[in-house]
């Protein structure tokens, strides 16, 4: 088919996809300027790409170009988010764009080029491993964040509301939900400290003694000993003699060698145990207070209706950043936790009834 051939229905997709095409140049640009090193070469090229593709639209189109078409709403808030919010969160976005482009054209889209389709299969796999360096480095606070607000939010509102349904006071229900703010975020930053510090306690139980190295050279080389801890860690008996022969090789030309070092997780994976429990601890309190701010100046139902609503608000943009960040579609996630909060609420506030009616 040629372009005399193209309907206005094709042409009109060839515009939108030249809009996407330049719109997805910008925003690499633009993340580009923020990194440097190696990410920003890799932003950079993925930038030209895209305005490869940009010009087979161009191509194609011929003088049907017209004029530039706003790209959709989508792109436009991915740079928006590019220019204003974290890079992971953009990173995350972009992902799905992506891996949702290469689906548009395998599926439904006779003129792009296989060499586009594949490019665009291999930049969602770019941007995913970009967007895991970036969640590997925050994942320990991020994660103590995210659970804490959610865990606050939701067994305070199942608190407050449970305890306001018995008919309590207006005073007890605040008296209550302060009470549970603070014990749960005492308990939630114990909790988080306990769990990474015994973490880094376990690497640090197998990380190789340094000191270990110097004492290496009087080793005896024809019973090579150190072969052993290579097989200790799983590597094949020829294997581990031939790395032991290589190091004892570099020693005897007095070559600097760490022999007895592997690979294990970075600290810098794991996190700062004080951070976590700091991290944890506000977050809780932050997702705690939302529940409890209405009865500060209203009481009963109304109390209740308020802070159900604010809550859900709450859960629905927790869940949905959740879901941007892993890379999955925001909205399905918000909904699960909407749906998890709001199960635990109409359980305390039918008991609340109950006892309340029974007394």
């Amino acid at each position: 088919m040629s372009k005399k051939s193209a309907s206005d229905r094709q042409i009109l997709e060839w515009r939108r996809n030249l809009a996407e095409e330049l719109a997805e140049y910008r925003i690499y640009r633009r993340l580009a300027q923020k990194r440097d090193g190696e990410e920003r070469e890799i932003l950079l090229e993925l930038a030209e790409a895209e305005k490869r593709h940009a010009l087979h639209w161009e191509m194609l189109l011929g003088d049907k170009v017209g004029k530039p078409l706003r790209p959709s709403f989508r792109t436009l808030l991915l740079g928006l988010l590019a220019r204003w919010f974290g890079f992971v969160f953009a990173l995350a976005l972009i992902q799905t764009s992506e891996e949702r482009a290469t689906e548009r054209r395998s599926d439904d889209d006779d003129w792009g080029t296989p060499s586009m389709a594949a490019d665009e299969a291999v930049h969602a796999e770019v941007i995913r491993a970009l967007a895991t360096r970036g969640r590997n480095s925050m994942s320990g606070t991020f994660r103590a964040a995210v659970f804490g607000a959610n865990d606050g939010l939701v067994s305070n509102l199942a608190l407050v509301i449970g305890v306001a349904a018995a008919g309590i006071d207006n005073s007890t229900v605040l008296l209550t939900g302060a009470s549970g703010l603070l014990a749960g975020a005492l308990s939630m930053a114990a909790g988080e400290w306990v769990s990474v510090r015994s973490q880094r306690e376990l690497l640090d139980a197998s990380t190789p003694d340094e000191n270990s190295n110097s004492l290496l050279p009087a080793l005896d080389y024809d019973a090579n000993e150190l072969a052993l801890v290579y097989r200790a860690r799983g590597l094949s008996q020829d294997e581990a003699e031939r790395l032991a022969g290589a190091a004892f090789e570099k020693m005897r030309a007095q070559e600097s060698v760490n022999a007895l070092d592997t690979h294990t997780a970075d600290f810098e994976e794991i996190g700062s145990p004080w951070r976590a429990a700091t991290s944890s601890f506000l977050f809780f309190a932050t997702g705690a207070v939302i529940p409890i701010i209405p009865f500060i100046f209203t009481s009963g139902m109304v109390a209740v209706l308020i802070a159900t609503v604010l809550v859900g608000i709450a859960l629905l943009f927790t869940g949905g950043v959740v879901g941007v960040l892993s890379g999955k579609p925001p909205f399905p996630r918000a909904m699960r936790q909407l749906l998890i909060g709001y199960s635990a609420g109409i359980i305390t506030f039918a008991l609340g009834l109950l006892f309340g009616t029974t007394a």
